[in-house]
Parts: structure tokens; sequence; C-alpha cells
């Protein structure tokens, strides 16, 4: 199911363009640091022209977004489908969220504005979660512990000396 069956907005080139410029410098300097002024100099056009592609930094947002949230499933659904277990899933997770920490982080904190996203892509990308799992509410348990650790590791906030693989393997054999 690594094929996307939700119907994803269109992009224009010029979006694409606009939007691989914002998760270059989301990727290097976190989403605070976004502006529209930013990525319109990043691009060496003026900020008015950006809001022709996309209205507002909001947008912009929404659509890295449905971005982290395709990269997330397909990962995360081409191994399983190699290999429907936790520790294949746990592995794939954070080597995507390690591959894009800025964009994982903001897929996954504050709040989420489902209403802006395709209708089932949020349920697309987490179900592998289940598949492996078979239970929705342990399914959840799982991501949210995967989640946890994922964000410590990336924030380096696992006490000096943690074995963060047998974290990461004691992880997978209490959901297994």
């Amino acid at each position: 199911m690594t094929d996307i069956p939700i119907e994803l907005p269109a992009r224009s080139s010029r979006q694409a363009e606009i939007l691989a410029a914002a998760r270059r410098r989301v990727e290097a300097e976190g989403w605070e640091a976004l502006s529209m002024r930013a990525l319109a100099a990043d691009l060496g056009i003026r900020a008015p022209s950006l809001y022709k592609h996309l209205p507002n930094k909001d947008a912009v947002r929404t659509q890295l977004l449905i971005d982290a949230f395709v990269q997330m499933g397909q990962a995360c659904w081409q191994v399983i489908e190699a290999e429907a277990s936790v520790p294949a899933l746990l592995r794939a997770y954070r080597a995507t969220a390690a591959e894009s920490p800025e964009l994982y982080r903001l897929a996954t904190s504050g709040p989420l504005d489902r209403a802006a996203l395709p209708d089932g892509l949020e349920e697309w990308s987490g179900q592998p979660f289940f598949t492996v799992v078979g239970n929705p509410v342990i399914a959840q348990a799982l991501w949210a512990a995967a989640h946890g650790l994922t964000i410590l590791e990336l924030d380096g906030r696992l006490p000096p000396g943690s074995d963060v693989e047998a974290a990461w393997g004691e992880l997978a054999e209490a959901f297994d």
C-alpha cells in the first residue's frame, strides 16, 4: 500500500519549487525561522510573488505537513510490506524521522489542523502501526512510545550513557 490511496492536491512546478525551498530552510533552521520574506529571498524573488502560489505561511505549513505524512507513510508501508513486524516498522519510523528531523517535528508537535489535510492522509500514514499489532489502542500506544523515543533521541535528551539501540530493541520487544 505504498501507493497513496488518497487524492493529494495538485502542485504547480512553481509551488513545488517554493515548497522545496521552504523545506530546506525548515530543515536547516526550524519552522520558526521560516518567513515568507526569507523564503522569497531564498528563491531570489519578492515576497508578494509567493502569494500568487501559496496564500500565506499556514498554506506552506499545510503542504509541508502533507509531505511529512506522505514521507512517513510511504516509508512505513514499504517496510511492513516486506516484513510486517514491529521491529521493522520502528526501524523505518526512526530512520525517516532522523532523515528529516525538522519536518518530523513540524508534523508531530503542536496543534494539527486536520481539516486542512487531504481526507484519509493521516489515517493512511498511521495505518502501518495498526497493521503490525492488530489493535487500534495498542497501535496508538506503540506510536506514542515510538514518537517519545524519537523526540528524545533527536533532541539529545536521553541521559548520557544511555543505550539508545537497546531502548529501541526493548520497545520493539514490548509490542511485538
